[in-house]
């Protein structure tokens, strides 16, 4: 991961979202489903190797060239410019986080 500043960042957001569960539930179980399902979600969002992702959907079967990681490194300059809208991957996150977040709101409301 290049920004290990955004993952810091993240994982303090979680455990603040896991005590603010805390408090309101006072359910220990609670609490850890959320930081299952917070670790599971920055895991997804924020690890991939983005460069290998970014690519057209038929070669993700085929290792990065060294070429491609250079000129992807190379037009990086922020963490907007390195989410691209692609609609296959934005239909699979909000499908998998969709589901993954009602799950937990159905247990967290419970």
């Amino acid at each position: 991961m290049a920004n290990d500043a955004v993952f810091r960042s993240s994982l303090v957001w979680l455990a603040v979202v896991i005590v603010v569960v805390g408090l309101c539930t006072q359910s220990l179980k609670k609490m850890m489903l959320t930081y299952v399902v917070g670790v599971l979600g920055i895991a997804g969002l924020l690890l991939p190797d983005w460069a290998y992702f970014d690519r057209d959907f038929s070669r993700w079967t085929s290792p990065v060239s060294f070429e491609e990681r250079a000129s992807e490194i190379a037009q990086r300059s922020g963490l907007i410019t390195r989410f691209k809208k692609y609609p296959l991957r934005l239909v699979a996150y909000a499908t998998v986080y969709g589901f993954a977040l009602y799950k937990w709101w159905v247990f967290i409301s419970s």
